[in-house]
C-alpha cells in the first residue's frame, strides 16, 4: 500500500498551503499592478490565456510540494513579461494586432439586424434586444447601432447620440452599409 492519506496528513501541509498561498497571492497582485491596467481591464484572447495560466500556476503552487515559491514567482514574472511584450508588439504592428486581437462587429444598424455578423458571432436577435433594454431603450426604433466590442460587451448607440462624425464609420464601411 502507498502513502496516500485521505483525511489528514498533519499540520505541515496545511501550514505550507497557507504560507505559499498568501505569498503567491501577494506576488500575483503586485505583478498585475506593475504590469498595468490593460492586464486588469477588458480582456483579449491573449489576456484570457495569461489569466488562465496565472490561475493554473497559482493552483499548482498551492498544491504541489515540489514547486518552490521562487519557481512560481519566476512563472508569474514570465507571464507578466509576455503580457507586456505582446501588448507592446500589438501597439507597434498592425499584423501582430490582427493576429492576436479581434475587431468590433456591427450587429444592428439603422433598423436592421446584420444577419451574417450575428451568425458569425453566434448571437441571436434576443441578445441584441436585451442589450438595448438594459440600456433603457424601449424600442429598437430608437437604436442607431449595436456593436459587439473586442471585450465581448455590447455597445448600444441611440439615434440621438450617433452624431455626424460617427464612431461607427469604420464598421459601416467594413460592412458596406
Amino acid at each position: 500500500m502507498d502513502d496516500t492519506t485521505f483525511l489528514w496528513n498533519g499540520m505541515q501541509p496545511i501550514i505550507r498551503i497557507v504560507v505559499v498561498g498568501i505569498s503567491a497571492y501577494l506576488a500575483i497582485v503586485l505583478i498585475l499592478r506593475v504590469s498595468g491596467k490593460r492586464t486588469l481591464a477588458s480582456m483579449s484572447a491573449f489576456d484570457f490565456v495569461i489569466a488562465v495560466a496565472v490561475g493554473a500556476v497559482f493552483g499548482r503552487t498551492l498544491t504541489t510540494k515540489d514547486l518552490s515559491i521562487s519557481e512560481a514567482l519566476t512563472a508569474f514574472i514570465l507571464l507578466a513579461v509576455l503580457q507586456f511584450v505582446f501588448a507592446y508588439l500589438e501597439g507597434k504592428s498592425r499584423i501582430f494586432k490582427r493576429i492576436f486581437n479581434t475587431t468590433p462587429t456591427l450587429l444592428f444598424y439603422h433598423g436592421e439586424f446584420i444577419e451574417k455578423n450575428l451568425h458569425k458571432e453566434r448571437l441571436d436577435k434576443s441578445k441584441i434586444i436585451g442589450a438595448a433594454r438594459k440600456k433603457g431603450f424601449g424600442s429598437m426604433d430608437d437604436v442607431a447601432a449595436v456593436v459587439l466590442e473586442i471585450d465581448a460587451t455590447l455597445s448600444v448607440i441611440g439615434k440621438t447620440r450617433e452624431g455626424a462624425s460617427s464612431t461607427l464609420k469604420e464598421l459601416i464601411e467594413k460592412n458596406d452599409l
